[in-house]
């Protein structure tokens, strides 16, 4: 079971993605606004956020954007929402740091197909590894203890 987060402005999407993922058996809440979606975050880490790509206020490419620049939410795994059926928007979430999308009006099973592949990609991932840390083991600047005789003192 996940935690997933829906940010949609349109209720009527969010609530009924929302029982979906339900039904698949998870635990889900949504909110209407991408500021809402942010201020949430502050209080739980969810395993995945669905996110709408065009709300009024915040959009979900600007909160999406906002999310990989800091150093708490960088590796949240986002889904994005697209009512939109261009390429070039789906090129816009996959490049604003999106790890898929699914278009609306969606598809119960392609939605949970979808969310069950980006959280599957993420099962032997620690949920949250800080940024210091991640940056450190990508660079090889960690380096692991060598093997050895231990001394107790």
């Amino acid at each position: 079971m996940a935690y997933i987060l829906i940010a949609d402005d349109d209720e009527l999407i969010a609530e009924l993605a929302s029982q979906v993922l339900i039904d698949a058996g998870h635990a889900c809440g949504w909110v209407t606004s991408g500021e809402e979606a942010l201020s949430l975050l502050k209080h739980r880490r969810p395993d995945v956020m669905l996110l709408d790509q065009n709300m009024p206020g915040m959009t979900g490419v600007t909160l999406l954007r906002k999310l990989r620049q800091s150093p708490q939410y960088y590796d949240l795994p986002v889904v994005m929402f697209t009512a939109m059926a261009g390429a070039e928007d789906e090129a816009q979430a996959i490049y604003a740091g999106a790890q898929d999308f699914v278009r609306k009006p969606f598809d119960p099973r392609g939605l949970t197909s979808r969310v069950h592949r980006v959280l599957s990609k993420r099962k032997d991932a620690p949920r949250h590894t800080d940024l210091e840390t991640y940056l450190a083991n990508s660079s090889g600047m960690v380096r692991e203890p060598e093997p050895g005789p231990r001394r107790f003192i």
